[in-house]
């Protein structure tokens, strides 16, 4: 019996006493190397997917989709700012037609690696007061801000408790003035765009109490000069905005116009459709 040939270059024996091209290995080796090609992308695509469980949501908004789905903006606690796909919501009798409500506590799951999911699953958890009258106009001030300013897929844990503490605190009518400045500077800490203001920027020494200032909305507080034509505010003030102290008049009133400020500034002037309406009933 003849002994195996090996082909030259290749490696392959010929056993059958019949050489193959060259050209019919090297396509041969094509295809095992799309094939595997085709099993890692595959593999790779299934990794991604994903499925999350029992998430701790609020709606932020929600918007029809086709005939009977809803497109649902929620903010989860370690997912941050997620939409998801609703399907069959807007039935008369879909179990989801009661549950995607705002301001109210829900266990959300959901799945897929879309930019906009799928919703699989979501419960009412209960836990907080609804809100009413004005409380009920601050609560979607509070949404407008969240969808406005924080990217999707951003977790931002610390910023969702001090949401439901806000929220909560609007249910049981405390100050709407001093609640909503609580919460504009945390979510501009939280961002990252929120600056110190316990140092001034141009001397790097802390902030005086009794001296004017002005705050750079990229870089924080400096010293007042005349030609500025931004909201001026004492050192006292911005102590106080940094220890969330606002039983001072002076400062709740020069921390509304620094704030409303700075959040035109990061917004880019994209306007607060709930913030002219609550400048307009209340003048916060």
């Amino acid at each position: 019996m003849p002994s195996p040939l090996i082909i030259a270059g290749t490696g392959q024996e010929d056993t059958a006493g019949s050489r193959s091209s060259p050209a019919e290995i090297q396509s041969g080796e094509q295809k095992v190397t799309i094939k595997q090609s085709a099993a890692g992308s595959r593999l790779k695509a299934a990794e991604k997917e994903t499925r999350i469980a029992a998430q701790p949501c609020f709606v932020l908004h929600s918007y029809p989709y086709k005939e009977t789905s809803l497109i649902v903006d929620v903010f989860s606690r370690d997912y941050g700012r997620v939409a998801l796909i609703a399907k069959g919501a807007k039935r008369p009798h879909s179990k989801l037609r009661g549950v995607l409500q705002t301001f109210q506590p829900l266990s959300v799951s959901w799945s897929g690696r879309a930019e906009v999911r799928t919703l699989t699953a979501a419960e009412w958890i209960g836990g907080l007061l609804p809100l009413e009258k004005s409380a009920l106009l601050c609560g979607f001030y509070l949404n407008e801000l969240l969808v406005k300013l924080l990217a999707r897929d951003d977790p931002h844990p610390v910023l969702f408790d001090h949401y439901v503490a806000t929220l909560n605190q609007l249910a049981h009518n405390e100050p709407a003035p001093i609640v909503l400045r609580k919460f504009e500077r945390a979510l501009l800490k939280e961002t990252g765009v929120g600056g110190n203001f316990t140092v001034c920027t141009i001397t790097s020494r802390p902030v005086q109490f009794d001296e004017i200032y002005v705050i750079d909305p990229e870089r924080g507080p400096r010293p007042a000069h005349p030609a500025d034509n931004t909201p001026r505010v004492t050192g006292k003030t911005l102590l106080d905005m940094e220890q969330e102290d606002y039983t001072d008049n002076t400062t709740q009133t020069q921390s509304k116009f620094l704030m409303r400020y700075l959040l035109a500034h990061h917004l880019g002037g994209v306007p607060l459709n709930t913030r002219q309406i609550l400048i307009d009933l209340m003048q916060l």
